[in-house]
Parts: structure tokens; sequence; C-alpha cells
């Protein structure tokens, strides 16, 4: 069987040969000559041979393809013939009739690959002509494509990339041809690169030695450019490599740069060792670049370190080859080798053609086809083995494609630059090249910078390719590629920063796109700051693109671009990375994190900070560690110098950051001032002091931004010589040319203008130069003078000054003025010329003095310069490390931005991308605890949900209608869910918008309601209603408006719109969704410092002149309570700060309103919860004495909450007060807000006549312990210690006082009508407000409560129990009614307050209209039943009174008895003067004074009760004193009270009673008679009785009086007369004085008893004495008013005139005895009714005298 190949092979033949034999050329032949016909032959030979095998493959593939290929070379050919032939070649490739394994193989391909570069044929016509090129590039593009063309040499893949180059920059060929041709080339450059993996870096030497060097060069386009030659450059001296000739000749007559001035590929040459190694790292030359001679772009010294650096690793063992000696024996070769071919122009006509071939054939079958291609025949390869392609050829391509890209070349088109980077692109992508040392090293230097050239063009085409490649060298590259980053990213600003009015809006929309791009590569963000930022002498790149975008991203016109949305999503880019590592963080198990930190620390570095350090598992680390391995191995730098380690701590980079910010400021200083800089630094620790030269040089030559000028100052200083010295130790000049070691010498700072300053500077130089070098030269000297001569020689080069006035000087010149300095003799010739033509071409730069390419070049040369250092290491990183620290540098400008884009935008997306960026930053801040970051999102969110910029009417319309503002709404209050714990100051804005809702009504119900302990159902709501005050009188108004309103304005009263209802609607469900009452509910669980914030803010909404709104500031009073009763269990961190809050709203309101009153039911509330707490109860207690301190009329008119409130703390928590100071404080409120006493507070003040003093001082005028243990006082204090237990008694009466818990005031100026505490009056003096009618029965509901339960009776509270009940007789005598005139008489400030306080009622006063009415002749509101009730109310009284009365020796004996057996505790005495003391005198006065009540029901009542209490049997253990005190203290008083007409309009009834009280007191006189009469002062007691019964004579209307007295007194004068008390033996009469004193009186008002009873002891004339009549107005009785006497006073002029001018005789006998005994103020009050009256405070009505007796009427 035949195999089928070898048809197709015979097919081919026919085929071509059948084409030639057609060619008009052919047909007049005879056969003989086409036997001749070498072509023709050659097919027929191969014809025989396939005829003669069965498989193609027994033949070698040269023998079927040879026929086809001479086709091809052959110039005789017309265009279709070889485009028949190679057709068929391409048929042989596709069809794989060349077996690769073949060993002939190889030849057979560069057979193939040589004949179709060089192909010929003879033009017909263009068309024609360009089919043949397109089926060139397709056997081209199949040749390397497909698996033979492994075998292709270096050279070859040159040639074909070449060829393919020429056709696609051929203007002149069609546009089709050139697409295609390009297409071919980045399939062909896809290839190659994507082999590059397959390829290794041979050691240099090895490659020299087997491999020919390949060169692309540039094919000429035009003729015009063959001309131009370009001035080679000079040889040097070091390692030239000797020219080998071309392998191709051509007729071109050109030296170093072609026509096309392209720089193509140049044919291979055979090159020696030192020239082989061309392969590294290299610049392009001056003539292939196109550049200036300037352009070359790095110093040696830069160029070789590199070198080293970069393959010290790779080649051990060999010294790397000098990299000035492989360029320069490029640059010799490249000088003399000859172009291959190029296109010129297609000739017009065939006689041309032919003369053209003609002439071409001469020079060995060399040949220019119609089309202008030119086909040269190649040599013979002398047998070496081919070696297939590799790295050379692919670093030869990438070299060649840099070349094209380079702006500044002015040979390369716009279309070849774009062709450069499309091909360069598509090598990048295909290919990792970072490994291969001698492709980085192009990337490094001319890639970089012709890249970074082209962002500055204007077309977009070219900027758009530039930047698309930039990313792919810094996303796979870029930690070999430090510096360049930096410049990258600083051009990119500046584009985008542009002002300029040409700079396309597309540029800035690119550069920022390629940003965002960036910024998406993981880490690289997080590299750029710690490798920038975090670098002394690098700029801020992160915080400077952080500020730029965020400024970006805010529009100045208020349109939204694409250019402010990619400036946020760079932004959020960072914070989307950022919340991912949190999230990953959180889910993380505590296991891997232990796991992965183990791993750290095995490769022996430190742990990762908690805060900083983000470890998302293991597979992240551990690439991580491969990372660091991969440098350490294949770089030998180590982690950056100034970290500590490869993952530095954040307070690491806290502190670099910090230092290079003092390194800036002394730079800047520096640049000024050098030592002014260098001073700066040592201050502030960077530079040791004293001055470290060596630290000082390395700073001078590391800091890039030191001014060149002033280190040139510093350091040629005569002060600082040393300086110099270790500056100039600083640079490396060994290996380096004298020229070379200047330029770098020179180039590090502005040489001074001085020739002693320079020539300092040259000798250290040469000094150092010659001693690393082993001394070169014959002298030092020698080395000095060269080095001058250089700086002349660049002078005169290149200053243009010099240039103008004399001719620059030649090399011949130059070696002249050298003769014999060299230590007499010449310095070495080539060296000099070397050296003239160094400077000539490439000018020694003076930094800062040049502008435009010439100051880039040498910008750049110092940043490869810097990159070659240690400096240039970049620090790889796993994503996530220092998110902290980014986010925090981060995070404002992100919140701003998303602010002003959410705000702006109306697309939804956008929206939605701003609200999860939101909720990103928040759970960041979250997670790292940064609650300043919150506040401000929490703040910024606020803005837009409108709620506090929107007028409350239109809020629901608005809100509702809204979707940003409810979307924002909603996050706010999620966000304030979720991460309350860190929210500070952002609460006041929260509660701001809650305040809003609240207005607008849009909260749910239950947030608006409240307890309350007046209301039946216990709610009321916060959001009150108006209604008008007359319900009549509004139906009517609106009557009357209805009907005038016209028809339009009615419609406008119709209540709100469908839409507005609807937008309510959804406004009430978005808050419902949002879940405001959360807060409350969950507050429990915040943080204590969020907690106090949270309060703070509602606490914040108080009493201010403007916006201060009262129901506002109650509905924050409510939340505030809410949330100190849901976190009850840890109250006391809060409750100081809720206590100040409520006694700022209860202690200064000047007048009630709604909010005292829930502020007060607050306290109430917080008490009764928080009671049960022992930690806490005392505190609550003593807080309750804030509503102590109310202004009266405020407390008033919350007095029946505070009643309720208490009513119900007591019944609650009754058992759980234990203090008498707690019982004290619940008893003054029940007494304040009951009977309307005015506070304790008050009550102490007239003891101090300024008033002046404040409470606090007030306090300090009885310390007490509550003060000291607290550590301040509050004005509660004030009246503390009234309420302290039991004083200890001393025996007089006085100190009673003290029992009622009140102060006994010493002023002698205390004003009349202060409220002295008057013990010998019925009432306690207490000045009584108004009181509301219904808090007065709770309140004595509530003290039944307590007196009725024996259990809660203690000692404690048992006076203050007493002094309460009496209080509260006192507020409900004569049914809780005072007289106004009266009231009105004796204190003016009283009534006023009154007027007051009832023409606000009249207004409707504070809104809060379930108030009941107060005291005060407001009757008519009164209820009906309401007097029944207050004679229930009395009635009570006197019960409670009288139970306490006959229980209380019982209550005492069984106190007594228990604190007998504890220890410690002070002793109760149960004795009979405690008890009266304490108990049965107040009670016995309370009962007293409810016998002078105006209603007879009541009166009667408790006059029985009285006299029951006063016969009990108990009292029978009263002393002599204390019975005396029962007259002084109960009786007397009473009988002075019921002298007034208490009730006019119940005569009969008064008189009654004034009959029984008198009766009463006769009988409690002759009772305790004996004890009486050991009394020292018996008599005056005896002669007050005889008073009364006097006054009582007069007293009456009717008989019953007149004759009752006389009958009381007839048994009185019996029975003491039957004692025999009256009898005196030593007396002349055998009576005493006391009988002589008794019947004076008793003559003034019933003359005749005398006689009736004793008519035998009648004295003539005791009766008629005019003026005894007087001992009834007399003033004070004693010698002088004792210290608690109240000043003498003016009696009454009802009373008549006092005659004070003649003092009775009666009062001198009773001077003595009266002060004798006991007290020092028993009597003197009570003996003149004058006084009593005037220091009771319920002022007595005054009694019309009626003569009585013949002595009235003299009157």
């Amino acid at each position: 069987m035949v195999d089928k190949n070898i048809y197709i092979v015979q097919g081919e033949i026919g085929t071509v040969v059948g084409a030639i034999k057609r060619n008009s050329r052919w047909n007049t032949h005879t056969p003989l000559d086409e036997e001749q016909d070498p072509l023709l032959s050659s097919f027929a030979q191969l014809k025989d041979i396939l005829n003669s095998i069965k498989e193609l493959a027994n033949v070698e593939p040269n023998v079927f393809l040879r026929p086809f290929l001479e086709v091809v070379r052959s110039e005789d050919t017309t265009g279709p013939i070889t485009g028949l032939a190679l057709t068929s070649v391409n048929k042989f490739l596709s069809y794989g009739l060349i077996d690769a394994n073949h060993e002939a193989a190889a030849e057979a391909i560069e057979n193939m690959a040589d004949a179709v570069t060089h192909a010929r044929f003879v033009g017909t016509d263009p068309a024609s002509d360009e089919v043949v090129l397109m089926k060139i590039l397709q056997v081209l593009r199949t040749l390397l494509l497909t698996p033979v063309g492994a075998h292709l040499t270096n050279e070859s893949v040159c040639e074909i990339m070449q060829s393919c180059f020429r056709i696609c920059f051929e203007i002149r060929l069609s546009e089709l041809l050139r697409k295609s041709a390009e297409h071919t080339l980045v399939d062909m450059v896809q290839l190659l690169f994507s082999r590059l993996p397959q390829f290794k870096e041979e050691a240099k030497s090895f490659i020299g030695a087997n491999m020919k060097m390949v060169k692309m060069r540039a094919g000429g386009m035009s003729e015009k450019w063959k001309k131009q030659k370009p001035s080679p450059r000079p040889p040097r001296h070091t390692g030239r490599g000797s020219p080998s000739q071309s392998a191709h000749l051509s007729n071109n007559k050109l030296s170093g740069q072609t026509p096309g001035g392209v720089p193509f590929m140049e044919p291979g040459s055979g090159l020696s060792t030192s020239d082989s190694a061309g392969s590294s790292v290299s610049s392009p030359s001056t003539a292939d670049s196109g550049l200036d001679p300037g352009s070359k772009a790095t110093s040696r010294e830069d160029l070789s370190d590199l070198e080293q650096s970069s393959s010290a690793a790779t080649t051990p063992g060999t010294e790397t080859p000098r990299l000035d000696s492989q360029s320069d024996g490029r640059r010799s070769e490249r000088g003399q080798s000859t172009s291959v071919e190029s296109i010129p122009e297609v000739l017009e006509d065939k006689d041309s053609l032919t003369e053209n071939s003609d002439s071409a054939s001469v020079h060995d079958m060399d040949y220019v086809n119609p089309r202008g291609v030119r086909f040269t025949q190649s040599t013979q390869r002398d047998g070496a083995s081919l070696i297939p392609y590799g790295l050379p050829c692919l670093r030869e391509l990438f070299r060649f494609l840099i070349s094209l890209t380079n702006p500044h070349d002015r040979h390369n088109t716009d279309a070849m630059i774009h062709m450069g980077l499309q091909l360069l692109t598509v090598a990048l992508e295909s290919a990792h090249i970072a490994p291969y040392q001698s492709l980085l090293g192009l990337v490094k230097d001319e890639l970089c910078r012709h890249l970074f050239q082209l962002l500055n063009v204007e077309r977009m085409n070219l900027y758009t390719a530039s930047i698309r490649c930039c990313f792919l060298l810094f996303e796979s590259m870029r930690c070999h590629l430090k510096f360049q980053l930096e410049m990258y990213l600083k051009k990119l600003m500046d584009i985008i920063t542009s002002e300029n009015v040409k700079m396309p809006y597309e540029m800035k929309e690119m550069a920022l796109e390629a940003l965002v791009q960036l910024w998406r590569i993981p880490s690289f963000v997080t590299e750029v700051y710690i490798n920038y930022d975090c670098d002394f002498y690098c700029s801020n790149l992160f915080e400077d693109l952080t500020k730029l975008l965020s400024k970006n991203a805010f529009p100045v016109s208020g349109q939204l671009y694409t250019t402010h949305l990619l400036s946020l999503e760079a932004l959020l880019t960072v914070i989307d990375s950022t919340e991912a590592h949190c999230q990953a963080k959180v889910l993380n198990s505590a296991a891997e994190q232990d796991q992965s930190t183990d791993t750290v620390l095995a490769e022996g570095q430190s742990s990762p900070n908690e805060n900083t350090q983000t470890t998302t598992g293991m597979p992240l680390l551990n690439t991580f560690i491969l990372q660091i391995i991969y440098f350490s191995e294949k770089k030998s730098l180590k982690k950056p110098q100034r970290f500590t380690s490869y993952s530095p701590e954040s307070q690491e980079l806290m502190d670099i950051k910090a230092k290079k910010k003092l390194l800036i400021t002394g730079t800047e200083q520096f640049n000024q001032k050098p030592k002014k800089g260098i001073q700066f630094l040592q201050e502030k620790g960077l530079l040791s002091s004293p001055m470290d030269n060596n630290q000082v040089a390395q700073w001078l030559r590391e800091n890039p931004r030191l001014d060149k000028k002033m280190i040139g100052e510093i350091v040629s200083d005569r002060k600082h010589m040393e300086l110099l010295d270790s500056f100039v130790n600083t640079f490396t000049f060994q290996g380096l040319r004298i020229d070379e070691a200047l330029r770098l010498y020179l180039e590090a700072f502005r040489l001074p203008g001085e020739a002693p300053v320079i020539q300092r500077l040259l000798e250290t130089f040469t000094d150092n130069w010659h001693k690393v070098n082993g001394s070169p030269f014959m002298t030092n000297d020698a080395g000095f003078a060269l080095a001058y001569a250089v700086i002349m020689l660049n002078t005169d080069q290149h200053n243009n000054n010099v240039r103008k006035q004399n001719i620059p000087m030649t090399p011949e010149q130059f070696k002249k003025n050298l003769k014999g300095v060299n230590g007499n003799k010449d310095f070495n010739q080539v060296m000099l010329e070397d050296i003239y033509n160094a400077i000539k071409t490439d000018e020694i730069v003076m930094p800062d003095e040049q502008s435009g390419l010439v100051k880039e070049n040498y910008v750049w040369s110092v940043l490869l310069h810097r990159g070659a250092t240690s400096e240039g290491l970049f620090l790889s990183l796993p994503p996530g490390s220092y998110d902290h620290d980014l986010f925090s540098m981060t995070w404002g400008p992100t919140i701003a931005a998303l602010s002003y884009v959410f705000d702006k935008s109306l697309d939804d997306t956008i929206i939605q991308k701003a609200i999860a960026g939101f909720r990103k930053c928040a759970m960041i801040s979250a997670h790292y605890g940064f609650s300043d970051v919150f506040d401000n999102l929490i703040i910024s969110l606020c803005k837009f949900t409108t709620l506090s910029s929107e007028s409350v009417e239109n809020l629901p319309t608005v809100f509702g209608s809204n979707g940003k503002a409810q979307l924002a709404a909603k996050t706010v209050f999620h966000l304030a869910h979720r991460h309350g714990d860190i929210l500070r100051e952002g609460w006041k804005n929260i509660m701001d918008s809650m305040l809003q809702l609240f207005r607008a009504e849009l909260l749910p119900k239950a947030m608006v309601e409240v307890e309350d302990f007046v209301e039946p159902n216990g709610k009321i709501s916060l959001q009150r209603v108006e209604t008008p005050s007359n319900r009549g009188e509004s139906a009517v108004l609106s009557f009357v408006n209805w009907l005038t309103l016209s028809g339009a304005e009615q419609s406008g009263h119709r209540g709100p719109s469908t839409e507005n209802q609807e937008a309510k609607q959804a406004a009430i469900l978005c808050i419902k969704q949002c879940d405001p009452e959360k807060l409350m509910t969950e507050s429990k669980f915040l943080q204590v410092e969020s907690l106090q914030e949270l309060m703070k803010a509602l606490i914040s909404v108080t009493p201010d002149e403007e916006t201060y709104d009262e129901e506002d500031a109650a509905f924050c009073l409510e939340m505030l309570l809410r949330i100190v009763m849901e976190n009850r269990d840890r109250v006391a961190c809060v409750w100081q700060t809720v206590r100040e809050h409520l006694c700022h709203l209860c202690v200064h309101a000047t007048e009630s309103c709604f909010l005292v009153e829930r502020a007060v039911v607050g306290l109430l509330r917080l008490a009764i919860r928080l009671l049960r707490r022992d930690d806490i109860s005392s505190q609550v207690l003593l807080s309750l004495r804030l509503l102590l301190m109310m202004k009266p009329n405020v407390l008033a008119r919350v007095s029946r909450e505070v009643a309720y409130g208490l009513h119900e703390l007591l019944k609650t928590n009754a058992a759980n007060i234990h203090c008498t100071e707690d019982w004290f404080t619940l008893f003054s409120l029940l007494e304040c807000i009951g009977a309307g006493v005015r506070p304790p507070a008050a009550a102490v003040c007239p003891h101090l006549c300024t008033g002046a003093l404040s409470d606090s001082e007030l306090s300090s005028h009885q310390p007490s312990e509550v003060n000291r243990d607290r550590g301040y006082t509050s004005d509660s204090e004030v009246y503390t210690d009234h309420g302290r237990a039991r004083m200890p008694r001393s025996i007089t009466d006085v100190d009673v006082a003290s029992s009622s818990g009140w102060l006994v005031v010493m002023s002698t100026t205390a004003p009349l009508h202060s409220p002295l505490v008057n013990q010998y009056s019925l009432t306690l003096g207490q000045d009584l407000g108004q009181h509301d009618t219904k808090s007065l029965i709770k309140c004595v509901e509530t003290l039944s409560f307590i007196v009725r339960d024996a259990a809660h009776v203690t000692p404690d509270n048992f006076e203050l129990c007493v002094k309460a009940i009496r209080v509260f007789v006192e507020a409900s005598l004569n049914g809780g009614e005072i007289d106004q005139e009266e009231e009105k008489k004796y204190d003016s400030s009283k009534s006023r307050l009154r007027k007051k306080m009832g023409g606000r009622e009249k207004d409707g006063g504070s809104g809060n209209g379930r108030k009941g009415t107060n005291r005060g002749g407001e009757d008519d509101s009164v209820p009906a039943s309401y007097h029944t009730v207050s004679l229930q109310v009395s009635q009570d009284l006197l019960d409670l009174m009288h139970t306490l009365h006959t229980r209380a020796a019982s209550i005492y004996s069984s106190w007594a008895e228990e604190q007998y057996h504890l220890e410690g505790t002070k002793k109760i005495a149960a004795d009979s003067r405690t008890l009266w003391t304490g108990c049965w005198c107040p009670l016995l006065q309370g009962i007293a004074w409810l016998c002078c009540d105006t209603r007879r029901q009541v009166r009667m009542q408790a006059l029985t009760y009285l006299q029951r209490a006063l016969l009990v049997h108990d009292l029978q253990t009263l002393d002599a004193t204390e019975w005396e005190s029962c007259f002084n203290k109960v009786l007397f008083p009473l009988l002075t009270k019921l002298l007034d007409n208490i009730s006019p309009a119940d005569v009969g009834g008064m008189e009654e009673t004034r009959m029984r009280a008198c009766t009463l007191l006769s009988k409690v006189f002759l009772q305790h008679l004996s004890p009486l009469l050991s009394l020292p002062t018996f008599a005056a007691l005896w002669l007050t009785i005889l008073d009364f019964m006097d006054k009582y004579m007069h007293a009456g209307s009717s008989d019953l009086l007149l004759e009752a007295i006389p009958e009381s007194l007839k048994n009185m004068l019996l029975v003491m007369d039957t004692a025999g008390i009256f009898h005196c033996s030593d007396s002349r009469t055998g009576y005493s004085d006391l009988w002589e004193i008794t019947w004076e009186r008793i003559v003034c008002f019933l003359p005749n008893l005398r006689e009736e009873l004793f008519k035998q002891t009648v004295i003539a004339g005791t009766g008629t004495r005019p003026h005894t009549h007087t001992c009834m107005e007399r003033s004070s009785p004693g010698p002088s008013p004792s210290p608690l006497t109240p000043p003498p006073v003016k009696v009454s002029p009802s009373r008549g005139p006092s005659p004070t001018s003649q003092s009775p005789l009666i009062l001198q006998p009773l001077a003595l005895p009266l002060q004798v005994g006991g007290s020092p103020m028993s009597l003197p009050i009570i003996l003149n009714p004058a006084l009593i009256e005037a220091s009771s405070p319920v002022p007595l009505l005054p009694v019309a005298p009626r003569p009585t007796s013949p002595s009235h009427e003299e009157k």
C-alpha cells in the first residue's frame, strides 16, 4: 500500500510544474531546454525518487521540500508560481508530512525558514504581489506554530519575526495585508512567550561559546532615510569585541542605522565570548533607540550593581562579565554590520525591473523582486549543529518590542508604537517574566521608561495600551519594580488631578480605572502602604491616593460622572477586602488561628500582632511563607532594614510614620539651612549628637529629597573635613573608569563654584578612587589632574556659553592637554579617547540644573540606582495584613464620599452600593472597636433620613414618599441594633431622629404611652390632644366658622389627600420595620460606656429658650426612665446621671408643667421599682428629697401624682425602709403634698437673716453622715439632720420641739411672721399653703395604712408619724379651708402667690386639665361629696390619734424590751417622760386642735376623745412637771382658741364646746391637784386658770357659760380650800399670798363670789382698785424675755392699749417664783394671751371686748 502522503506530494509537484510550463516564458522552449532548466529538472528528479518509495518517511524531508523551496527562492519565477510553491509548502506543514522526530527535520525546517524569509519573484501587479506576500505570512505562521517549528534556531525565529514586521510596517502595502501580518505576529509572540517556562537561563559563558548572537535590526520604510547616518558610538577602551563579517550582504551601504529606522533584526553574527553575554540586561544603544547620546539610561555602576545582584544567585561560580564590555562589544559589532532586507518602492515598468534584477544578481544572487523584496543567499552553516531556539531569541524579540515603544525615537511611528505595545501585552499575558533576569532587566529599565513616557502622549490608543501594559507589569512583577511603581502611581495621580484643559476626560477616566484595577489586586493596597507610606524616603502614596480618590468622588458641578463613581469604587475596594477579612476572622475558629501562629513561629518570624495581622486560614499563610522563602533564595536581599521582622507590629509602623514626618521636616529645614536641618534631627533623636559623620554621610546619600546644592555646601565646608571623607566612602568606585566614577560622584551633589572648594572635593575623590582601584596612575596628583580635565571637558562640550565663544575641544586637543601629566608620562591614549567620547556623547549632569530629557534621564538613572540597593526591596504581604491601619486611614474619606454619592445619586444600584459600603464600614469599625468611625457613619446617615431637617408638619409626607430617606433610616436603626455597643456621640443623632418621629406621630403606640398613677387605666399618652376649654362654646364657634368659610377654603380643610395618607402609612410601616423600641429593650446588653452616652443623649434634650418643647423633653425623659428600668441590674453605674437630670427638671422648675409632672412620676416609678434592690435603695430614697426641694407652688401642682405615687411606694416597699432619714423624707413629702406644708429647707432658712447663703452652706450648719459617705452635697441635705434619731432629752419641756423633727430657731431678730415653733400652741407653727383635696385624702389613707399596721410603725418613724398626723389635722381643720382675708392680713407674699396661681389656673395653667382644686375659695369645683369626705378625713385622723395614744405605752415598752436584748444599739426608754414628750403631748395637742374645728360634729367628737385621752389610766403615771406642761401646751391653748369666733353660724354649738372645755379644764386641774401643788410655779398656773374663767364669763352670748363657769370655779376653790392651799400659819390673817392674789383676780369678773363662799375672809377695798383690770393686758410678766421668747409685741389695737406705764403690783412678788424650777421659759409665753396670738402661725380671730364691769366702762 503506497503512503497517501506520497500522492499529496506528487499532486503538488504536478500543480507547480504545470504552472511553470504555462508561463509565457516557457511556451517556446523545447523539451531539451526543459531538462536543462534547474527548477524543472529538480522536480523531475523528485518524481523519480517518489516513484521508487512506498513511505514518504523513507526520504529526508529536505529531499521533497528542496524543489519547492528552489522555486520560492528563484528570482525568475513570477508571483503566482511562487505563490503555488508556498501553498504546497504550507500544505506539507499543515498535513504534518514533516516528522518532528526525524533526525533531518531540523535541517529541513531551517531551510524552509531561510527560503521563505528570502523569497523572490518577478512582480506583476500590486494585488497579485500582495497575494504572494500573504502566502509567505501564512507559511511562516504555520511553520512557527506547528510542532516541527520547535526545531527552528534562534536566528531563524528572529528572521521570521522580522519578515512579518517588515510587511506589517510597509505603509505602501494594503491595510488587509498589514493587519494579517499583525495577527500573525500576535499568534507568534503568544506561542514564543508561552513556551518561556520551557527555557532556562544558561550561564553566560556557555551561551557565548555555543550560540551565535541574534539581533533584530530595522528594515527600511523609504529611500530617503537610507542616507541618514547617526553618529556611531565610539568604541570604549575596555573589552572591545572583534567585529565579525555579516552573514548576509546587502547593497545598502549602511553602517549602523538602516533605512527604516526601526530597530529591526540584525543578522546572526559570530561574537567573541565576552560579547555573547550581551543577552543580559542592557539598554538599547544610541543608534538603536534613536535617542540623543544623552539617553544612555543608567550609569555603569548602577547597572553593573544590578547585574551582579541579580546574577549572583544564578551563576555562583562564574565571575559576572562587566556590563559595559557587553554593551560595548555589541555596539562595535553593530557599527560595522550591514543590514538585511528592506522593501523599497515597487518599480513601475518592466525595463527598470530587469535592470534592477540584473544589477542585483551581481551580488551573489542578491535579488530585489518587483515588489521590492530583496532576497540574499545565506552562507553555508559550516556543519555546525543546529540548536533549537530558546531564551536568546525571546530576549532579542522582547528587546526589539520594547525599542518599538520608545516615543523619543523619531523612526517609531504611532502605528509601530501601538504594535509594540500590543505585542508586549500579549507577551506579558502569556508568560511570567520575573524569574528571567535577562528579561527582567529590560522590564526595569527600558520597558517601564517607555511606558511612562507614553502616558504623556495625547493619542488615546497608545495611552490605553500603555496603561494596560503597566497593569500587567505591576500585577506580576511589582516586587521587582518598587520605584517604578511609585513613579507610575504618581503619574496617574498627576493625570487624574490635571487642570490642563486639553487633557481629555477619557484619559482621567482611564487613569482612575487603572487605579481601581490595581486596588483590586489582593494585598496591593497593603503593600503600597507598607512599602511606601512606611518607608522613610518614599511618598505617602496610600495616604495621598486616598485623599485624591476621596476628593475626586465629590463632583464640583454636582453632576455625578463615571470618574466620581470610579473614585468611590477604589475607596470601597479597600473597605470590601477589609470587611471580607474581618468576616473571615470572625468565622475562623481559634484552633485554626493557633495553628497558623505556630506555623509562622516555626518559620522564624515574630508572631503576628492580633490587631493588625489578619490570618485568613492556612493556605494564605503558606503562600506568604513561600514568598519569603522565594525572596531569600532568589535574592540575596533580606527584609527592609527599617522593619524588625517581615510582618512589623502596628505600633512599629506608627513609629516609622512619625519618624518619617520628622525626617521630612528636617529635610525641609536642611534645604533652607543645612546646619539647622541636622540640628533639628539631632534634637529629635534621628541623628546622633554629637554628630556622627558616617551616619550623616549615609543620610545625605540615601535621602532623595535633599537639595543637591545644600549637600554640596555642607560636604565642602572646611569645618566638616571628616564628613567629606565619610561622604566619599559611601560610593563604590571599584572597577569604574575615572570619568564613570566622577560622573557618579558629581551627580550626588551640586559642585560649588569656588576653585579651592572644587579642589578639596576632587582631591578627596581621587584619593579614594586611586586607592580602591589599585593605584592605576603613577601618582595621586595625576588622578586629580585627570579628574579636573574631565570636568573642564564636560563644560567645554556642553556649556552653551563656552560653546558660543570657542569651538569645542577635539580628542587630539584633549590628549595634548594631558601630555606628561601621569608622573611625566602619558596616560593610556585609548582610555583618553574613550573618556572623550563618553563625555561628548553623554554629559555629566549637574543635578537640578537641567530640564527636559536630560533631567528625565538623570532622574531615571537615580531611580534605577535606588532600585538596585537594599532600598528597592519590596515587601510582599498576605491579604488582610494591616487592615486595621488601612481602615483607620481610609474611613474618613470613604464615608464622606459614600455620603456624597448617596445624596446625589438617583440610580438604585449606586444607592444600594453606598448603603452596602456604609454597612461594611460599620462592621469593620465594630470589629476593631472604632467608635469614632461608627459615630461619624451614624451621623452621616441620620442626615439622609431627612428626619432632623424636615418640618414636623411635612415629615410624614416627605419621609413616606422618599425611598432614600427610608432606606437610610432602616440602615441607621439596623446598625444601632447590631453594633450599638460602640456607638457614642451618634446616640444624640439617633435620639434626635426618634424625637422627630415622636413629634410627627410616627412612633408605635407602645412608645408614646407611659405609666401614670392618677389615670384610671394606669396609662397616659405623651401626645396630648389639645381640647377646647369649653365644649359648648367651641361647638358654637366651629359652627360659625363653618358658615363663614367659602367653598374653596372648606375644601382646603378637608384633611390630608390620598397621596399624603399613603405616604404617612408608608412612613409608619418603615418605622415599624426599624423597630425603634428595640433600642430601649436591648439597652441592657450595651456596654456601660455606650449606655452612658445613650443616656447623656437623652438628657441633652433639656429646657432652653428657643427650640425647647415640653412634650419632646417628656418623651426623652420617658425613654430615659425605660432604659434605667431595663438596666436595673446595673443601675448603680448610671444612677448619678439620672438623679442629676431629675433634680434639674424638678428643682429648677419655676412653674408646673407636663414635663415636671412626668419627671415627678418618673422619679416615683423608679423608686417603686428600685427600692427592692439593697445596693441602691438608700440612694433612691435620698433622691426622693428632690421633690422636697421643688418650689412650693410647683410641688403643689403635682401633689396628686406624688400622693398616689407615695401611696403605691409605701404599700409595696414600706418594709424596705429602715432609716429615720428616709422616713423623714417620706413623711415630709406626705405633709408637703397632702397639707401644703412648706418644704423643710424653707423652714430652716429664716434663722439666717440674710437668706443669702447657698443651700450647701446651709447644710454645713448641720453636718450629716450622708454628706460624708457620698462625697457631694445636695440641696436635700439642708434638712437631713432634722430627721436624725432622737436627741438626748433634758428634763425641760423645751426639747419637745425636737421630737417633731424641727429646729428650734434661736434668733432673737427673726421677723414676726416667721414660723417660730411654739410648743405652747396647738398648731405646729407650720406654714400651710394650699393643698389638693384628693392629695390630702390619699395621704391620710397612706398614713392610716402605716399606723394601723403595727409592723410599719417603728422607733424610726413613730415621732414622724405623730407629727404627720398633726399636720394633717391642721390641714383638714374646718374641712380644709382657711379664711383668706386673715391670711392676706398676715402674709402678703402668700397672697401674691395665690393670685398668681389662680391666674394660671384660669388660663388653663400647664395644660394638664385633670387637677382637682386647691384650697382657697374655689368651692365651685369641689364635688358635693367632698364635705362628707373631709368629715371622714377628720374622723379618721381623730381615730388614728386616739389609736396611737392608747397603744403608745405598749408599743414603747415592747421596743424597749427588744432593744434591751440587742447589743450596741441605742436603748429606748419607755418611761412616762419619754412617752409624754414623744407621743402623748403631741397627740393631745392634735386632738385639741380638732376641738377648734368649725364643724360641730368634729368638735364634739374631738372633745370626747380629748377627755377620754386625758383621763386615761396610762396618764396617771405623769408627774407634776408633765401635768403643768399639759395645761400649758394642751388645755390653755385650746381655751384660748375657743375664745375666737370659730363658727359664727353655730352660736349654740360654740357655747356648748366652750362649756365642755372649761369643765374639762377644772376636772383635770382637780384630778391632779396634789402633784401640781408641788410646782414652784403653781401660783402662775392658778392665776392663768382664773384668767380663762374671766374671759369665758364674757365670751358667750347665752347664759350657758355664765352659769357653768362660776360653778366650776366654786368647785375648784372649795377643793383647794379644803386641801388647805390658801392657808398659811405665818401670815397675820392665816391666809397665804396666793389667797390674796386669787381674790384680787376673781373680783375683776365675779365680785360677789367671795362673799358667797367665804364670807368671813373678805378684805375691804381689794376689789375696787381701778388698775387691777390690767392683769389681762400686761406685757411680759418676767423681768426680761428669755432667749427663746419672742420680743414683746404691741397688743392688737382691738384689745385696747397696754398700760405699760403702770405695771401692776401683783406682778412683783411673782417675778422670782416664776423663774424658779425647771425651764427658763415655762410660762412667760403662755401667761399673756397677746403673746399666744403673736406666736401662733394660724392667727387668732380678734374678739371685741365686752364691758363686763364698772372698771371697763370707766376705761
